[in-house]
């Protein structure tokens, strides 16, 4: 059974569901196949060098280590509510040497500025929020998009991602770019226009 951790700044789903098994987190990631999901997620979304991109719920780094990988010369962040998930990352962007900044936030108050970035991430987190959260961290993507920006997001299906979500957070144009399955799970990737 999965526990949320609370803290003075929110409640958050641990990786795992618990702290202690954050070591078997990406182990079982490449096991279960969640890099073939990136790599879907990340040529649906086609970053371009030169691009600032956000990643919400990045936990320990593994898409934005396969963005970075592939294109070089972007200004990425992810930002996570998991310290520990956060310490992983950033040691595995410093022993790649990528450009990456990882910082403890949540995705319903991020630390950027309005309209900074120009891309944003979201790969199988939305589904762990309640109703009201998501709408929340749907408006502050919208919030720090710049003008023309967009979000790439991938996630299971039947979890309330449709049109009429990302348009009452203020995103436009929800299109879906893919879909497959996750073993038994289903997924779908939107993108959605500031």
């Amino acid at each position: 059974m999965t526990k949320l951790r609370h803290t003075p700044d929110g409640d958050y789903l641990p990786g795992m569901g618990r702290h202690w098994l954050m070591p078997l987190y990406d182990p079982l990631s490449r096991l279960l196949g969640a890099g073939r999901l990136h790599r879907e997620l990340l040529d649906a979304a086609a970053v371009r060098a030169g691009q600032r991109v956000l990643e919400i719920g990045c936990g320990t780094g593994n898409l934005l280590t396969a963005l970075a990988r592939r294109t070089p010369g972007i200004d990425a962040v992810g930002i996570d509510p998991d310290r520990a998930a956060l310490r992983r990352a950033r040691r595995k962007a410093a022993r790649g040497a990528l450009a990456i900044r990882y910082e403890y936030a949540f995705a319903a108050d991020l630390p950027l500025p309005d309209g900074g970035v120009d891309v944003v991430l979201s790969s199988l987190m939305l589904h762990h929020l309640d109703e009201p959260g998501r709408g929340r961290a749907l408006a502050e993507v919208r919030r720090v998009l710049a003008p023309g920006g967009r979000l790439h997001m991938l996630d299971f299906t039947g979890d309330g991602f449709g049109a009429g979500t990302l348009a009452a957070a203020g995103l436009r144009d929800a299109t879906e770019t893919g879909r497959g399955r996750l073993h038994r799970m289903r997924y779908v990737i939107v993108r959605a226009d500031r």
